[in-house]
């Protein structure tokens, strides 16, 4: 049984241990952002559409609820405050591209856009739907779905709000009025957004999203429920990939010297100490200079790779998430880094309970931090193909998913196996020349 849901569906349904949202600042998870665990904290959600630019104004007629919604919309940030620079961001069609020149705003330059362009929407400020409180959060916890009943059986009901999901396609068509029609922009003020009349949603089932309405079928979901693996050799509470076994930050910021007391701290410095551990654990104090690795974490039973930036999407501290003055949930950008390039250890697929269940998308075992870089498409597809690679492995040998790792950090000649199988398909489990003797990313590279 594998999930390759979104949100974690049969993680609900199984009802495995699981976390969700926010996690409680720790040495593994130093910039969490709280003490304790927040589960209505995700990460927003988008529903995407396309538009297309024309040569003539449009008749782009305002959405009865436009004024609920249009107190959220804004370019985000002053170097983003340019209607072409949002276009071609996502630009997913241009035919002139050959002729067209080259527009510069700030440091940024593109090619101008032209009449027949199309443009796929998906931004923060704008069709981003971002809920974070126990009235309208997207996923519900396990404590809500147990007080609907929807773990008893014949009780599930997707396990998702509904009626949050169509106040993200009302806020998605929302925005679209504001790109062509809008005047106001909710975080950079007055006399910044000038309406762009030459534009027109592609709506219809012959549209780039198949649908009446123009909008995506499904909407982009960037976090949902998260596994905790099994407890292993040096985890003692259940596996996890965390923020320290991916990023690049070197923690030596003051916020960090405020928020973690002076034990953290130092345990911090030892779990990334590199070849300097051995002076850090037997050093007095907290070390000066924290950082010694110049890699990421490099894990035995690797299936799989991947590499994107620790990207927040936060979720907005009022109800409902377009209200007026509403803000970022305080302190969850902080994690926000460049990450070395990583591995998808296949602890992280297995949770506990269940010998025939593994999951194949987002909600393998990590924190909420390590989720945010390792959520991307590419990763997604990666774990699948590692997903399926295991199941057809362990079906052909007899064993169960768990038995390849349950001797680690000792050899696991079966494990081995599976990983010559995965690097012989193409689905690699390491980038070129890594090993734990390997410190230095930049080497490397």
């Amino acid at each position: 049984m594998v999930d390759a849901t979104e949100t974690g569906e049969l993680v609900a349904l199984t009802d495995v241990p699981y976390r969700l949202g926010i996690d409680p600042r720790s040495w593994e998870e130093p910039s969490s952002p709280l003490d304790t665990s927040f589960s209505y904290c995700t990460q927003g959600f988008t529903y995407t559409f396309a538009m297309e630019a024309t040569d003539t104004p449009q008749d782009n007629p305002i959405p009865s609820f436009y004024d609920r919604y249009a107190p959220y919309y804004s370019y985000e940030a002053e170097r983003f405050a340019d209607f072409g620079l949002l276009f071609t961001y996502r630009r997913i069609w241009h035919p002139g591209w050959r002729t067209a020149p080259v527009v510069r705003f700030g440091v940024f330059g593109y090619t101008a856009v032209q009449p027949g362009d199309i443009s796929m929407q998906n931004w923060t400020w704008g069709n981003d739907y971002r809920p974070g409180t126990a009235a309208d959060n997207l996923v519900y916890s396990r404590d809500q779905l147990a007080g609907m009943g929807q773990l008893q059986p014949g009780g599930w009901m997707g396990g998702l709000r509904t009626e949050t999901l169509f106040h993200g396609e009302l806020s998605s068509l929302g925005f679209f009025h504001w790109l062509v029609s809008g005047t106001t922009d909710s975080q950079l003020g007055e006399g910044i957004k000038t309406p762009n009349p030459n534009n027109r949603l592609l709506a219809g089932l012959d549209s780039p999203m198949g649908t009446v309405h123009g909008l995506s079928k499904y909407p982009y979901l960037r976090e949902g429920r998260r596994i905790i693996g099994r407890p292993s050799w040096g985890y003692d509470q259940g596996f996890a990939v965390t923020e320290i076994d991916i990023s690049r930050r070197t923690y030596e910021d003051e916020v960090y010297r405020q928020s973690l007391d002076e034990q953290t701290q130092r345990t911090l410095g030892v779990a990334l100490g590199g070849w300097e551990l051995l002076d850090r654990l037997i050093g007095p104090g907290v070390p000066e200079e924290i950082r010694g690795r110049d890699r990421s974490s490099i894990f035995p039973d690797a299936v799989g790779i991947g590499h994107y930036n620790i990207d927040f999407h936060p979720c907005m501290v009022l109800s409902p998430p377009e209200t007026p003055g509403n803000y970022e949930f305080p302190g969850k950008r902080q994690g926000e880094s460049q990450t070395y390039p990583f591995q998808i250890p296949l602890r992280a697929m297995i949770p506990q309970k269940l010998d025939n269940f593994l999951v194949g998308g987002k909600s393998i075992a990590t924190s909420q931090i390590a989720a945010a870089a390792y959520r991307v498409h590419s990763f997604e597809w990666s774990v699948g193909a590692a997903t399926a690679a295991t199941v057809d492995f362990a079906l052909k040998k007899g064993v169960m998913p768990y038995q390849l790792v349950d001797d680690l950090p000792q050899g696991e000649p079966l494990l081995a196996e599976l990983q010559q199988i995965l690097n012989q398909q193409g689905n690699y489990t390491a980038f070129p020349d890594t090993s734990i003797l390997n410190e230095s990313w930049d080497g490397w590279r």
